[in-house]
């Protein structure tokens, strides 16, 4: 593989130098994991930066190579734009750097979808209860400050609000999840109304300031969209991966990929893609029907060299149950089976992302 790597990028030519990109010492490191590569590219000694000039162009040339379906070009900072050394800066005091705050969790998931309706609190609140089950150590923070929906997902409508100690915000345990949500802060029915910079300061207080008391995985309930809030969320905290939640349906599907462009350009990994909704399961005469189509999931996940974590089903009881406040994961049912496997392909991919990439550096 590395030997096909440098001969793929010596195909590519610095405009600058006239030099094929290898040889100009432009290629820092290649990272290959699966059917993707990541490479990781100097600037340019003197001229202006030519990301945009030679992204498509590596890209087309190391897609040439069997196995691999994803290429991935980054920049790193921008160095001196000449050769000539230049005068060093007279030396600042060093200021003290603040430690960095405590991760809450081994594992943190967000799930996301681009879009509401299609499932995306149901689809988290029943990972995290299956995960539970499965005898971790599990939280949740609904990250959905404008329609919180874990209180009534896990019956928890009448929690007269949250408790701060020394050890920080104390979160609210039902089914063995940890769970805090802006829905045990307002009353029901309230609306939030408030600016972006005022959401991702509460986000950001949930995270850091709450005594989840070691978790093995924390899942963070993304708010719909790709607005600033999500912005916030996958740059500032410490993410391992991203759920990403869609019906099989082109519409929402077509939403799904913008949240998966959200986090391919803050460097979260997606870890894959789960199918809500996929076949709706008559409760009466055992039948099936795909209502909003089939396979559209699993093919995005195909086209985009993401994993398909699972499909989930539609049946009257996985509304029932979440209207009442029992999710559904807890069962040994299909459903809960379905839940269940769906949660430990989200872990697992999340373990495999967290592992370092051997990397190929080019001398």
């Amino acid at each position: 593989m590395e030997a096909r790597l440098k001969s793929a990028l010596e195909t590519v030519i610095e405009r600058q130098s006239g030099r094929d990109i290898v040889d100009a010492g432009r290629v820092e490191s290649a990272a290959v994991m699966r059917d993707a590569v990541t490479i990781v590219l100097a600037p340019p000694v003197a001229g202006d930066p030519d990301l945009d000039r030679l992204q498509p162009e590596i890209e087309a040339a190391v897609a040439k190579i069997d196995g691999i379906n994803k290429v991935r070009v980054v920049m790193t900072a921008h160095r001196e734009q000449s050769a000539q050394k230049q005068r060093p800066a007279p030396k600042q005091p060093q200021q003290p750097q603040r430690a960095p705050a405590d991760r809450p969790a081994k594992r943190i998931l967000a799930v996301a979808s681009g879009k509401g309706g299609v499932g995306k609190s149901t689809v988290a609140a029943n990972l995290a209860a299956a995960l539970a089950k499965d005898g971790l150590k599990v939280g949740l923070l609904d990250a959905d400050i404008y329609g919180p929906s874990a209180p009534r997902l896990f019956g928890l409508n009448d929690v007269p609000g949250l408790r701060k100690t020394e050890k920080g915000v104390q979160p609210i345990e039902a089914h063995g999840v940890k769970i805090i949500s802006m829905g045990f802060v307002v009353k029901p029915g309230a609306p939030v109304v408030w600016r972006g910079p005022m959401v991702q300061g509460a986000i950001r207080q949930f995270m850091t300031e709450t005594d989840w008391g070691g978790l093995d995985v924390l899942i963070l309930d993304m708010p719909p969209g790709t607005g600033d809030a999500q912005l916030a969320i996958a740059q500032d905290l410490p993410v391992d991966g991203a759920v990403i939640v869609s019906t099989p349906q082109d519409l929402a599907l077509d939403d799904a990929r913008k949240a998966m462009g959200l986090f391919e350009q803050t460097h979260v990994p997606v870890l894959g893609i789960v199918e809500n909704m996929s076949v709706f399961i008559c409760p009466h005469c055992g039948g099936s029907s795909h209502i909003f189509g089939t396979g559209g999931a699993k093919a995005e996940a195909e086209r985009i060299g993401a994993q398909f974590l699972g499909e989930i089903p539609l049946h009257p009881d996985l509304r029932a149950r979440s209207d009442t406040g029992e999710p559904v994961a807890l069962d040994d049912g299909p459903i809960g089976s379905a839940f269940l496997k769906t949660a430990q392909a989200a872990l697992a991919a999340a373990e495999e992302a967290s592992k370092p990439l051997p990397e190929i550096v080019f001398d």
